[in-house]
């Protein structure tokens, strides 16, 4: 072979290494050859999804040989009731992850520049050198977003800032006033892309509603999806509000059939079920408090989440933690694509399979993995 098919990428993306998702059971059942695997390492809804979600998308099956309606109209309309927002301000994609590659798409050119915490999404810098701009990282404060820090370090390069509220994968929150705060010192011609993929499990009382701030500062977008307390993950189904004008021009980088049609038919209908959505915050917040308590027990730090995982230090190199509970039949995510080394993502279970997990993480930690 002459020619070298690398090299005919464009800078941007020859700069890339692809994203790491966690390992699915079925790579860790074929390596090893375990049965009963639990899987605690990407932030998914162990009650599953809503029973009214499931039989909408089943009824949905019957017209797969259509292609979806392109506009998304029943799913935007829902949505429009539901937040109190205009439906031309909302922009539907595959997953939220969709979305934060077309407002990178659309308003990214090459020399232009992000603004990211340290410890954030690892999305933000990869679509963003996808469009051959540069990522700016900012040092996180308490393993969080340093808001202020970031507000100086915006330019007249700076095209977009990433937010996470909270954070992934550290699970941490800014409140209602750092918020507020920040927002004040961003230039109108600056994108705030607010990513709230998990604010639904948050309980705290000044955590910041993206939503209401949207009329007073029209360059903020807020990007929700269906991938975590609704259960929905395996159908990927997100969505961004923000201006009309910002939603127009990102439905023009949009592909027309981007959300599928049981996909649609089960998002609109999990916006429905308050049932499982509170159950499901139920059960994270025990469930949280369980991992809190055995990690204590275990002696093992752990950076405060209100989110559906918490983040622990393993006091030492994380790998040989993971590989070791690998082989427990238990996988989690382990960080040091994040830059933490010595740090392990977990989701929270169910009460069994966070009981599960302890259980082989004290059993690896005395066989002496860290």
């Amino acid at each position: 072979m002459t020619c070298d098919y690398i090299k005919l990428a464009n800078g941007g993306v020859q700069r890339l290494q692809p994203y790491s998702p966690g390992k699915p059971i079925e790579e860790l059942e074929r390596e090893l050859g375990i049965r009963d695997i639990i899987k605690l390492a990407s932030n998914e809804n162990p009650l599953g999804p809503s029973h009214k979600a499931l039989e909408a998308a089943k009824r949905a099956l019957e017209q797969v040989h259509l292609y979806p309606d392109g506009a998304g109209f029943g799913l935007k309309t829902a949505l429009a009731e539901k937040l109190g927002v205009n439906s031309n301000q909302i922009t539907l994609g595959n997953g939220s992850n969709d979305i934060l590659e077309l407002v990178a798409r659309a308003y990214l050119q090459p020399g232009e520049e992000t603004v990211y915490a340290e410890y954030a999404f690892a999305i933000y810098p990869l679509v963003t050198v996808a469009c051959s701009a540069k990522p700016v990282m900012v040092p996180a404060h308490l393993y969080g977003h340093d808001l202020a820090a970031m507000a100086d370090a915006i330019n007249q390069n700076t095209r977009i800032v990433f937010l996470a509220n909270p954070n992934n994968p550290s699970g941490t929150w800014f409140n209602d006033v750092a918020l507020d705060r920040f927002l004040e010192r961003v230039p109108e011609d600056v994108l705030v892309v607010l990513d709230e993929a998990y604010f639904e499990y948050v309980e705290e009382a000044h955590y910041p509603d993206g939503l209401r701030r949207l009329a007073r500062y029209p360059n903020l977008i807020v990007t929700r999806t269906f991938s975590k307390i609704h259960g929905l993950a395996g159908l990927r189904v997100g969505y961004a509000v923000s201006h009309p004008d910002v939603a127009d021009i990102l439905n023009r980088v949009r592909q027309p059939f981007n959300v599928n049609i049981p996909a649609l038919a089960a998002a609109e209908a999990a916006l429905d079920d308050t049932d499982h959505l509170e159950n499901s915050r139920c059960e994270n917040t025990a469930g949280l408090g369980q991992l809190v308590e055995g990690l204590n027990q275990l002696g093992l730090e752990h950076i405060p989440s209100v989110a559906n995982f918490i983040t622990v230090d393993c006091a030492g190199e994380a790998l040989p933690v993971y590989e070791a509970l690998l082989r427990e039949g238990v996988i989690v995510r382990p960080l040091g694509g994040y830059g933490l080394p010595n740090h392990l993502r977990v989701t929270v279970g169910t009460a069994r399979e966070n009981e599960r997990f302890l259980k082989a993480l004290g059993k690896v930690i005395k066989a002496g993995a860290r």
